[in-house]
């Protein structure tokens, strides 16, 4: 059954990856915004689960609701600015893993395609060689299985529905995306798409950290 857009996971205890004095490093569930939406109905959320256990921990970044995995809070202004920083500059390492519809073809590649909000069709992003901006998406099979592929994603750019709409360009959307994904895509329980892995220095010592968590499909 495809998963509802009105979804929201049972309140589990938060599963913590790290946690020391500057970072917080959670795997997020799957059907859970990382902030609050618009109306009392989409109050839950990630950052408002945290802050009842850790009221310190600062947004940092972001995953769209139907994706799973790794999201890092900053527990100090210092922490969160270093990392902001970070992700913006791009030395904040991201790999994700993907179950595609059909076999993609070939093996390895990349996606180049800028990407704007589709404002008529909002949350919905589009291709846009006019006005969008840049994105950039690297991809590697890791298997084929009937009638899907599994693939390791890593963003060089970080845009709204990137990795979403990049392998739809390609013609094999991610299964289970409720805004892309063909109809018989759409038939799963919740979109198949996992933050993997993420890398960042330590704000404090400037440690080059590695974080995993692997993906529950």
């Amino acid at each position: 059954m495809a998963v509802s857009s009105d979804y929201t996971p049972p309140q589990d205890p938060l599963e913590i990856l790290h946690h020391d004095a500057q970072i917080l490093v959670l795997n997020k569930p799957a059907g859970l915004l990382s902030v609050p939406g618009r109306g009392e109905h989409l109050a839950d959320c990630l950052l408002t689960r945290v802050k009842a256990a850790f009221p310190e921990a600062l947004l940092v970044h972001r995953l769209d609701r139907d994706t799973s995995g790794i999201l890092i809070f900053g527990v100090t202004p210092h922490a969160q600015r270093h990392l902001s920083m970070q992700f913006e500059k791009r030395s904040a390492k991201k790999a994700y893993v993907a179950r595609l519809e059909g076999h993609l073809e070939p093996r390895a590649g990349e996606v180049d395609l800028p990407l704007i909000v589709d404002w008529p069709n909002r949350p919905r992003q589009m291709v846009c060689h006019d006005t969008g901006k840049p994105a950039l998406t690297e991809y590697r099979v890791v298997k084929y299985g009937p009638g899907e592929t599994r693939v390791r994603l890593t963003p060089k750019t970080g845009r709204t529905h990137q990795l979403r709409l990049h392998m739809m360009a390609l013609g094999h959307a991610i299964l289970g995306d409720p805004l892309y994904a063909s109809a018989e895509g759409r038939d799963h329980p919740r979109m198949m798409l996992h933050s993997e892995e993420l890398r960042i220095k330590h704000p404090d010592s400037g440690e080059s950290m590695k974080f995993r968590a692997k993906a529950s499909f």
